[in-house]
């Protein structure tokens, strides 16, 4: 079974619909709350290469954030994905 990740802020509304789709999609994830963490932001900035809240990770292959997690079920290939991992 794939591994989830995300990144998150607990102020962050794009975060909550990220979690939402993923919960949704029947999608277990581990998150990383990065609200007061200032090393685990760092940690999520070196492996996703952007500084903004959420980044996604499936079985560490960058997904990207809230709007790319979306446009990738839109287009069918979120399911596709998670069916290969």
């Amino acid at each position: 079974m794939q591994q989830t990740e995300i990144y998150t802020k607990d102020y962050c509304a794009y975060c909550q619909r990220a979690k939402k789709l993923l919960n949704i999609k029947g999608i277990s994830f581990v998150e990383h709350d990065v609200t007061r963490d200032n090393e685990l932001e760092n940690q999520m900035r070196q492996r996703a290469g952007r500084h903004t809240v959420p980044q996604i990770f499936i079985d560490d292959r960058h997904i990207g954030g809230c709007d790319d997690l979306f446009a990738l079920d839109e287009q069918g290939e979120l399911d596709a994905l998670l069916q290969q991992a």
